[in-house]
């Protein structure tokens, strides 16, 4: 008989370190889990769990296509990235914050200032909407990286970007302007799954919601 998994997208990177923790307080096998490792699928066959080691901006899209039933992501990807999947527990680590910044000699100055202004960043769609929702129209120039360039080199007046302590931003003398929204790990789930696999993924969702709530340190240090 085929084992039936239930299968979990992990973000690779700076979230996999306190997830694996997580997956750990919530009695889930993680032996040999590592991002160093050159396997993609880590499998347990005793437990039906299943692990894919991602991308984070990969993640919806596994959830969302039904290869993985579960995916843990940032906040800030589930939003850019709009994906039909369900949104099921706040995670509360990976804190950082999407930020209007500009150059340090426009610090003084109202938002509705920079209308008809070029705006840089790696998150497009974010950046679109929440200008278009305050009646502003923006030049938004799509980057991959290092979009704090942008400002320093005159391809945008300011960018839009996620940080957590702002020591990037005042690297390159730039300031916050606005901040458009907070963002932390979240897990998601296919909406499928969630029907056919409820027996399976109800309990673990409240499982985790309880550890989240409880403050068991599964927090970035």
């Amino acid at each position: 008989m085929k084992q039936d998994f239930l299968t979990i997208a992990l973000s690779k990177g700076t979230l996999l370190k306190p997830t694996v923790k997580l997956l750990e307080q919530a009695q889930l096998p993680v032996s040999g889990l590592s991002e160093d490792s050159r396997n993609m699928v880590f499998s347990y066959e005793e437990e039906g769990i299943k692990y894919l080691m991602c991308r984070p901006t990969d993640v919806p899209t596994y959830v969302e296509q039904g290869a993985a039933d579960l995916g843990i992501v940032g906040k800030d990807v589930i939003v850019e990235q709009a994906k039909d999947v369900f949104e099921m527990v706040d995670l509360k680590y990976g804190y950082c914050r999407f930020v209007v910044a500009v150059p340090d000699s426009m610090k003084d100055r109202n938002l509705r200032e920079f209308n008809y202004r070029r705006v840089a960043s790696k998150f497009p769609l974010i950046t679109e909407k929440f200008f278009r929702e305050r009646g502003l129209q923006v030049d938004v120039i799509k980057l991959h990286g290092n979009v704090e360039l942008a400002p320093l080199m005159g391809l945008a007046d300011m960018i839009v970007d996620l940080v957590s302590t702002g020591r990037t931003l005042k690297e390159n003398n730039l300031v916050e302007l606005v901040k458009i929204m907070d963002s932390t790990t979240r897990l998601i789930c296919n909406r499928v799954s969630y029907r056919i696999k409820h027996e399976r993924i109800q309990p673990l969702i409240e499982k985790i919601q309880k550890i989240v709530k409880g403050g068991t340190g599964n927090e970035i240090a």
